[in-house]
C-alpha cells in the first residue's frame, strides 16, 4: 500500500482539512501519478457540500489532475515512468455497454455508471455506504492529494506545448465544453454565444474562437466586459434587455456554463430556427423551458456531460496546437476553503489551480 495525504472534508457542513490514507500500488495496466497540480471546479463545491444528494463521506476533490508518473505496473505500454499526464472526470467505467463500446465512457450505461476521478460512481442519488468505505469502488479519493493510481487507458498525454499547471483545467473545463462544441458541429463563421464567463465559459469562448466562430459571452459581471475584449470577442450582460433583443434569431449556437438553476429562455429567443442551446454547467432541473418558443421555431435545449477520453486527448492536442491555456492562479492547498468562497462569490478570474507541492508543508500534521 502507498501511504498518501490530501485535503478532504467528513461532513457536508466540514471544511476541508489533512486527511491520511492509503492506496493500493499499481497492478496490471495501472500506473502511480505524483501529483503536481489540480484545478479547482466549482462540481468541487458542489459534491463536497452534497448539493446533488450523492457526496459520499470522507470526500477528497480532485480531478483536473496534472502529475508525473513514478512506477507502471505489469502489461503497461501507453505511459513511462517520467511522463507528464493528466487524469480527468474518470477513471473507469463498465467498458461493455454501447455507450463504452463507441468510446464515449462519459455517458456510461453499466449498472454504476463511469466511475469519477472522486466520490465513486457517478450515479444520481445513490445511498452512501457505511463502516470503512475507503477502499472501496463506492468511494474514490480525488486529486487534492499527493499521488493517483489509475488505469493507463483513463491517462492523458500532457503535450509538450502546455504547462502541465495550466494543463490541468483542461481536464474538465476545456473538454466539458469542447465536446458540445464539437457535437453541434460549431464551425468556422458559426455565431456562438456563451452564457456565464467563469472557469468553463471562458475556456469555451477561447475554444470557440480558435475553432474560426463570432463569439459573444454573456456574463452578469460588468468587469468581465473587458475581460471577453481582452480575448478578443464580443462581451454583453446578460441582462441588457435592449442589447438582446437586438440580437433575437442571430445565434447558431449557444453553450450556457452557468453552474447552478438558471433561466435559459432569454437566450433560447437568440437562437435561429432549427439551432441549439445546449447546458453544461448545472445538473439540477433548470427553470422550465418555454416550449412555444421552441416549437415555433424548431429551436431545441439540450444538455452535455464532460467529455470522452478521446474528447479530452483531443482539445488537450488541440489547446497545445493553437496556443490556448486557461487562465490561472496557483494557490497552495492551504487556501483551498478560502479559494471555494471566492468561488461561489464569483471573487476568482477565472480558474484556481492548487500548486501540488503545498502539501508537504504540512503533510505531517
Amino acid at each position: 500500500m502507498i501511504k498518501s495525504h490530501g485535503y478532504a472534508a467528513r461532513h457536508s457542513f466540514s471544511s476541508l482539512k489533512l486527511f491520511h490514507f492509503e492506496r493500493e500500488e499499481a497492478g496490471a495496466n495501472e500506473v502511480e501519478i505524483a501529483v503536481m497540480f489540480c484545478g479547482v471546479c466549482h462540481s468541487d463545491i458542489h459534491q463536497v457540500k452534497n448539493e446533488w444528494s450523492n457526496t459520499v463521506y470522507p470526500c477528497m476533490p480532485g480531478h483536473e489532475v496534472v502529475g508525473k508518473v513514478t512506477r507502471v505496473g505489469p502489461g503497461v505500454t501507453r505511459h513511462a515512468v517520467g511522463d507528464v499526464v493528466g487524469v480527468g472526470c474518470m477513471i473507469d467505467s463498465c467498458r461493455a455497454c454501447p455507450a463504452c463500446q463507441a468510446g464515449f465512457q462519459n455517458y456510461c450505461e453499466g449498472p454504476n455508471s463511469w466511475l469519477a476521478t472522486y466520490n465513486g460512481p457517478m450515479v444520481p442519488a445513490k445511498k452512501a455506504p457505511t463502516g470503512d468505505n475507503m477502499y472501496r469502488r463506492d468511494n474514490t479519493f480525488g486529486g487534492y492529494s499527493d499521488t493517483l493510481v489509475v488505469k493507463e487507458d483513463f491517462v492523458l498525454k500532457i503535450p509538450a506545448g502546455l504547462k502541465p499547471e495550466a494543463a490541468a483545467p483542461i481536464l474538465c473545463a476545456g473538454v466539458t465544453t469542447w465536446s458540445p462544441l464539437r457535437h453541434w458541429k460549431v464551425q468556422p463563421g458559426d455565431k456562438v454565444g456563451i452564457l456565464g464567463f467563469g472557469g468553463l465559459g471562458h475556456m469555451a469562448a477561447k475554444l470557440a474562437k480558435a475553432m474560426g466562430a463570432k463569439v459573444t459571452v454573456f456574463t452578469s459581471t460588468p468587469e468581465k466586459i473587458d475581460e471577453a475584449a481582452r480575448l478578443g470577442v464580443t462581451g454583453i450582460l446578460e441582462d441588457d434587455q435592449g442589447a438582446l433583443a437586438n440580437l433575437k434569431a442571430s445565434f447558431d449556437f449557444i453553450l450556457s456554463t452557468v453552474p447552478e438553476k438558471h433561466d435559459v429562455n432569454p437566450f433560447v429567443e437568440l437562437l435561429k430556427r432549427d439551432k441549439t442551446l445546449v447546458a453544461v454547467g448545472a445538473l439540477e432541473p433548470l427553470k422550465p423551458i418555454n416550449n412555444m418558443e421552441t416549437a415555433m421555431h424548431r429551436k431545441s435545449v439540450g444538455g452535455s456531460l464532460i467529455g470522452s477520453i478521446a474528447e479530452t486527448q483531443e482539445v488537450l492536442d488541440f489547446c497545445a496546437r493553437h496556443g490556448i491555456a486557461p487562465d490561472i492562479e496557483i494557490i497552495s492547498i492551504q487556501d483551498i476553503n478560502d479559494a471555494y468562497k471566492k468561488v461561489e462569490d464569483g471573487d476568482v478570474r477565472f480558474r484556481y489551480v492548487i500548486d501540488m507541492a503545498s502539501l508537504s508543508n504540512d503533510a505531517k500534521g
